[in-house]
């Protein structure tokens, strides 16, 4: 085979170019054309320095993830990287794109590191559950210093090349010809006596005494968002290896820490992820080559907190929006809202001003249908009421051009029931954005019987231009998120019946890895939410507790009692109340154990997901973990719930579920849990 790595030799300067698209990633053959391009340019007496590049779009990006659980294969980037770093001649690369991972490792191991302005420079292996493992944690400090290594490695985060060149990782910027200017900077250094050798540098490193305050510092600043992932812990003890040995011990540390994590079940979970969001966007039934239909204008029915922040999404991405609602002063009020938003985007360094006016200026309000004749996009963000809806519907048909889209955001209700209102069911689609909803990466497209593959297949391009993870999802009750959801709230509301106090419920949730549980969850969207709001009607726990004034966190008091600062803790009044139903329903108050609450709420969402597999309603499991990670925030080091099955064990779940039968009657066994469980299958 043609290697993807060739030579080119320029007078005294030879340029090693790896051509192997899209990324440049450093797979096998790539790796032995780096160690083949060296040593040529050492046997060469002629060659003053050698200059390494690449062709396409980027430098390298990364490693071959597709390597990844399969027998290696030689040579490790490791050691091309040692022999690269021990060439008596200089050694420059020159990036472009993005170096990332193992790709900035190739470019740390290079004596020098010559870039374009708009390149950037990172480590994400953290965000697959992993580390740099060629070097990277040990030579990064001694080349950033500590305190930026730890930033980039913690956290995976890419930094631009003008960021790099002020913290040393990049020596030069050049605004063009990037292989010329790298060949001249090369001739530059050869002339030089001695090189900077990244592995030998002491220079960035701090003083012993001053190690523990910047590792404590650290800690405490970032604790919160490293909380359950192994990964970055594991860098962290990384680079203190870095500043605390020499290069030869510590890239011992470095390479026990990386198989650990390797090996680990939390690396696996983050780098099924990786592809299930690939996955994801990719519709089995729908021909690659469907045309799409051209979205250069969207209509968007309501002005309320869900619709502004839908319309956010288009006004970002360049789509001028036409926002139709009932009055006036709702439009007004609407644009304040999105106003507001935007702003907080420029404060937070998030957007320019410029952007933000410019998102504003194709914003327009109206309160007559017809204005929405021309749009090519139209989605429904009104009350969660079929009737409502169906009348929006009707009127939508009535106006709105043939060929345009007119998606529903219901998060519950029937596609099809709505399509009907229509004379063109074929145009009709779900796309469930979730709140706020100009943040949250996750888009439920909700796909109708008689959906056209026109419209699928553009509302999934779409998603992606406005930077959603799409899935596509059937019709159901509740499609693939609240559907799960139900089974886990109406276990969550039983055990606190049984004896479990709310607080606990919740505590569990969180050191599984949630950022809060149910009944926190539902403090901060609002018991009343849905609520009859007939204070003499009081049927059930909820009805009592809304009649209270106990609304949430809005009202100071929900499940918890909230401070000034909206902190909550335990409420007597919740326990009593709780104590008072549970009585009248003639429950028996008993000890919850933390297990039997993870079972009754969580293998309950699992067998509902496989409910969903098995009535075709989600298209795969890793679809139904991108929902609950992107929407839900189930923990990303979990892989998610059918991810998180396979690694418990099916049996485990199914053992679980049988064991809880009589306590949770409506929840009937998925067959094909059963099936994969009896034969050791996994749903991924």
């Amino acid at each position: 085979m043609t290697s993807p790595v060739r030579t080119e030799l320029h007078d005294d300067v030879l340029v090693v170019i790896s051509d192997n698209p899209p990324v440049n990633a450093l797979g096998a053959a790539v790796r032995q054309g780096l160690k083949d391009g060296i040593k040529e340019g050492l046997a060469n007496d002629g060659v003053k320095a050698i200059v390494i590049r690449c062709d396409g779009r980027t430098f390298h990006a990364g490693a071959d993830i597709t390597e990844f659980g399969k027998p290696p294969m030689g040579p490790s980037l490791p050691d091309v990287l040692d022999e690269m770093e021990r060439a008596p001649k200089p050694t420059i690369a020159a990036i472009h794109g993005t170096a990332l991972g193992g790709g900035l490792e190739v470019a740390l191991a290079c004596n020098y590191r010559i870039a374009v302005p708009s390149a950037k420079l990172g480590v994400p292996e953290v965000k697959l559950g992993l580390l740099p493992g060629a070097g990277g944690t040990q030579r990064l400090p001694r080349v950033v210093g500590v305190e930026q290594a730890l930033e980039m490695t913690v956290f995976g985060n890419p930094i631009s090349a003008k960021a790099a060149e002020a913290s040393g990782l990049v020596d030069r910027l050049v605004e063009d010809d990037l292989a010329g200017a790298a060949i001249a900077f090369a001739r530059e250094v050869a002339a030089k006596g001695d090189h900077p050798v990244s592995s030998a540098r002491t220079d960035k490193l701090p003083d012993a005494a001053a190690i523990d305050g910047i590792f404590e510092a650290f800690t405490q600043k970032n604790g919160r968002k490293m909380r359950g992932f192994d990964a970055p812990a594991a860098n962290m003890r990384c680079v203190r290896a870095a500043a605390e040995m020499p290069y030869e011990q510590g890239v011992k540390v470095e390479r026990e820490e990386f198989m650990k994590l390797m090996t680990g079940d939390q690396s696996k979970a983050q780098r099924h992820l990786f592809f299930a969001e690939r996955q994801a966007a990719k519709i089995d039934d729908v021909p690659k080559d469907t045309p799409l239909i051209d979205i250069k204008k969207v209509g968007i029915i309501g002005a309320g907190t869900m619709g502004g922040g839908i319309a956010m999404n288009f006004l970002s991405a360049g789509i001028p929006v036409t926002t139709l609602e009932m009055s006036d002063d709702a439009l007004e009020r609407g644009r304040g809202v999105v106003g507001r938003n935007y702003a907080g985007n420029v404060k937070g360094g998030r957007m320019t001003e410029a952007q933000a006016k410019g998102a504003m200026d194709i914003w327009t309000g109206t309160t007559d249908y017809a204005d929405l004749a021309d749009c090519d996009l139209i989605i429904e963000a009104v009350f969660e009421s079929m009737d409502v809806k169906k009348d929006v519907f009707g009127k939508l048909d009535s106006h709105v051009k043939q060929g345009a889209i007119l998606a529903s955001n219901t998060s519950y209700l029937n596609i099809d029931e709505i399509a009907a209102a229509t004379s063109r069911p074929d145009a009709v689609v779900g796309m469930h954005f979730f709140s706020p909803a100009n943040i949250m990466k996750l888009l439920e497209v909700v796909r109708g019987a008689k959906t056209s593959d026109a419209v699928l297949a553009t509302v999934m391009a779409l998603s992606k231009k406005i930077g959603k993870v799409a899935v596509v999802a059937g019709v159901c009750d509740g499609f693939i998120g609240n559907r799960m959801l139900k089974p886990r709230q109406v276990e969550a509301n039983k055990l606190i019946m049984e004896g479990a106090k709310p607080w606990d419920i919740d505590r569990v949730f969180v050191e599984f890895g949630f950022p809060m549980g149910p009944f926190q969850m539902s403090d901060l969207a609002g018991l009343d939410i849905g609520w009859h709001r007939d204070e003499s009607r009081i049927e059930t726990l909820r009805d009592e507790l809304c009649a209270a004034g106990r609304w949430g966190q809005k009202t100071g008091k929900g499940f918890y009692d909230y401070d000034d600062s909206r902190r909550g803790s335990p409420s007597d009044e919740v326990e009593a109340l709780i104590a008072k139903w549970a009585e009248k329903e003639s429950r028996p108050q008993r000890h919850v154990p933390d297990e039997e609450i993870r079972e009754r709420c969580l293998y309950t969402m699992v067998n509902e997901g496989a409910l969903i597999l098995e009535e075709g309603m989600a298209q795969r499991a890793s679809d139904i973990d991108v929902v609950w990670i992107y929407g839900y925030g189930w923990p990303r080091y979990t892989g998610g719930p059918m991810m998180w099955a396979d690694l418990t064990g099916l049996d485990v779940i199914v053992a679980g579920l049988e064991k809880h039968a009589a306590e949770m009657p409506e929840w009937p066994l998925s067959q094909m849990l059963k099936d994969k469980a009896a034969k050791g299958e996994t749903f991924n």
